[in-house]
């Protein structure tokens, strides 16, 4: 006698409260998992079986703390070339806990990526400025048209570095604020 796994899937789905879990919707969270755990897409896609890499990335998305660690790590580096060059930084991982140090503290310059958890750079920029006016900032972004749009309620005298730029560019960029 032979049986599907519907009748058996449909029990436990229903024994767990959830009606609507589809096997597939396992496989998803598992490529997610196994990315979101330092697994390569190409060893996600010989585990999940696929022949197309483009499937793989459909299947595996990332968190928003591998996402907020990518970008914290590619902030090290714009720290280290800063103080090299010089500059004191005050470093933040998010938006809310930076401008609670900027309410505390006086800074020369904000630079501020714009997506960021918790508290986006525009609204921190807006919020900076209103405690120091005299306070320049510096957007860093891969949105720099989200930015410089007038809806977007950013400081008007802000400064835009468009992503990717090189880190001579950056520390190019901040002396000519810092300057002027």
């Amino acid at each position: 006698r032979m049986t599907t796994i519907s009748k058996v899937w449909q029990q436990i789905r229903k024994d767990a409260g959830l009606p609507w879990l589809r096997l597939h919707d396992l496989r998803h969270n598992y490529a997610s998992m196994l990315v979101n755990s330092g697994r390569t897409l190409y060893e996600v896609q010989q585990i999940l079986g696929h022949s197309d890499s483009k499937v793989t990335e459909r299947y595996a998305h990332l968190s928003t703390k591998t996402l907020q660690d990518a970008a914290n790590s590619a902030s090290t580096y714009l720290d280290k070339a800063l103080e090299k060059a010089g500059h004191h930084v005050t470093a933040f991982g998010e938006g809310a806990s930076a401008f609670e140090e900027i309410k505390q503290a006086t800074f020369d310059l904000l630079l501020t990526d714009i997506v960021m958890p918790e508290m986006d750079g525009i609204e921190l920029a807006r919020r900076a400025a209103e405690l120091d006016p005299h306070l320049k900032i510096m957007f860093i972004t891969g949105f720099a048209a989200v930015a410089l749009h007038p809806d977007s309620k950013a400081p008007k005298d802000a400064k835009v570095l468009s992503k990717p730029f090189h880190l001579r560019e950056l520390v190019t960029e901040v002396e000519r604020m810092m300057a002027a």
